[in-house]
């Protein structure tokens, strides 16, 4: 078995487009994913699991119906399942999400804002 170090800048420095999540690694049937956002993303829920945001670089900005979370470079937050969320950031924000290998980036709505499931750099 080879063992490697992932460089987390150099996995961001191959992909520019924003809401649209990649993935650089599995544990057990949990994904680790880079995501770069800017400007609003939609109102949305994931009800089978928790969200973690690790944010690398930036700020983002969680609202949620009864208030406002400002993320900023190396902080995390964990939403619990079945909160309805909207993510934002007003400057480029770059972000790991880790959540099971089958979660698709809007809780599974059918909408404009999906992003293919299971992309690798």
């Amino acid at each position: 078995m080879t063992y490697q170090a992932i460089n987390l800048n150099e996995k961001l420095s191959k992909f520019n487009d924003l809401w649209s999540p990649k993935v650089i690694g599995e544990m057990n049937n949990y994904q680790f994913k880079l995501i770069k956002i800017a400007g609003d993303y939609e109102w949305h829920v994931h009800q089978d699991t928790d969200k973690v945001f690790i944010v690398h670089e930036g700020e983002m900005i969680l609202d949620f119906r009864d208030g406002q979370v400002k993320i900023p470079k190396g902080e995390m937050i964990i939403v619990p399942k079945g909160i309805e969320m909207k993510p934002s950031a007003e400057k480029e924000c770059h972000i790991m999400l880790i959540e099971p290998r089958s979660e698709v980036n809007s809780g599974g709505t059918e909408s404009e804002a999906n992003a293919s499931n299971d992309t690798w750099i």
